[in-house]
């Protein structure tokens, strides 16, 4: 059967989502209504997430899943949220909700059949009823504390019948109004770094701490100790150089650049030098603190390969560790 409706390019079902965000973004612009009511609506989940309560985000169909997706972007960035299916709430597990908790319901329309059936639980119980919906006179819309318009001028569907257009909208601003709602809650990278332990990401987010060699895998010579000596002890902790430490404070460094550049320079003399003759006594130290890719990013700065790590980050505090290149392979440099 062949349709008489005009043929679109995958280009143009795009920009008409394209469209559909950008007019969402003109919604929000600063002093808006809806930029108000996005500030109100940030202000009581974060209230809320201050207060030991949660997100709550309920929707059916493709909103669902967007609702899902919010939940979870939610969660990952600071903000305790979970995903309540509107069908499963209405046979018991709503119980998950308590007083003082904030709903997020998700509905182009505003008449979803289940979610019209929760607003009486949801007065009951106390907790407080967001909207994301295409219709600020729908029954879900006039039931909740604040309404945030997801309203497109149309669908990518020909019908005019599957949720695209409005979905990407309803997306986006989950998105806005969780990166908003972290943002106010002081939420760090280091704290992100916690949630996201494996992967690339969570090598991304190690710190240096937990990436540094330390205990036997740190290479340590004394100052007094002989080429042989010091040859040995790089070969064996396999990193191509080795602190310099005197009654256990940092004195200097040596890298097999060093080393090197001696032999060429000394030739066979270079075996009658020790540590304090060949070493670099300025080396550059970084506390365990920052996160990898601020150490690549002082590497790259510095042209070395490897970082001694000690208490304070200063060469006259404890030192705990080195921190080569090698670790950091994986590692983006903050841009």
């Amino acid at each position: 059967m062949t349709s008489n409706r005009p043929a679109r390019t995958p280009a143009d079902l795009v920009q008409i989502e394209a469209a559909a965000l950008q007019a969402l973004a003109l919604r929000l612009t600063s002093g808006s209504p809806m930029h108000a009511a996005f500030d109100a609506a940030c202000t009581l989940i974060v209230d809320a997430a201050q207060s030991n309560h949660r997100m709550i985000l309920c929707g059916i169909g493709k909103s669902g899943l967007i609702a899902r997706k919010i939940a979870a972007t939610m969660v990952s960035t600071g903000t305790p949220a979970h995903f309540l299916h509107p069908a499963e709430a209405l046979h018991g597990d709503i119980g998950i909700l308590t007083r003082g908790d904030i709903v997020l319901a998700l509905s182009y329309s505003g008449e979803t059949d289940e979610l019209l059936q929760l607003i009486p639980a949801f007065k009951r119980i106390g907790v407080t009823l967001i909207c994301f919906c295409g219709c600020d006179t729908s029954t879900l819309a006039q039931a909740s504390v604040i309404t945030l318009d997801v309203s497109v001028s149309r669908e990518a569907c020909d019908m005019q019948l599957a949720p695209t257009a409005s979905t990407t909208a309803m997306l986006a601003l989950g998105d806005a109004l969780a990166i908003e709602v972290s943002r106010t809650l002081g939420f760090e990278a280091h704290d992100f770094a916690d949630l996201h332990p494996g992967g690339q990401l969570g090598r991304r987010l190690s710190s240096v701490r937990q990436l540094m060699h330390q205990g036997e895998a740190l290479p340590t010579v004394a100052p007094t100790a002989a080429m042989p000596e010091i040859i040995h002890e790089m070969s064996a902790k396999r990193l191509g150089m080795t602190t310099v430490q005197e009654a256990g404070k940092l004195v200097g460094i040596i890298s097999d650049g060093d080393l090197r550049r001696l032999f060429e320079q000394a030739g066979p003399e270079a075996f009658h030098k020790t540590a304090a003759d060949v070493m670099n006594p300025t080396p550059q130290t970084i506390s365990p603190a920052p996160l990898a890719p601020e150490a690549l990013l002082l590497m790259e700065q510095r042209k070395i390969t490897a970082l001694v790590v000690t208490e304070t980050g200063t060469a006259a505090s404890p030192v705990l560790g080195v921190l080569h290149i090698h670790d950091l392979w994986q590692v983006a440099p903050p841009t």
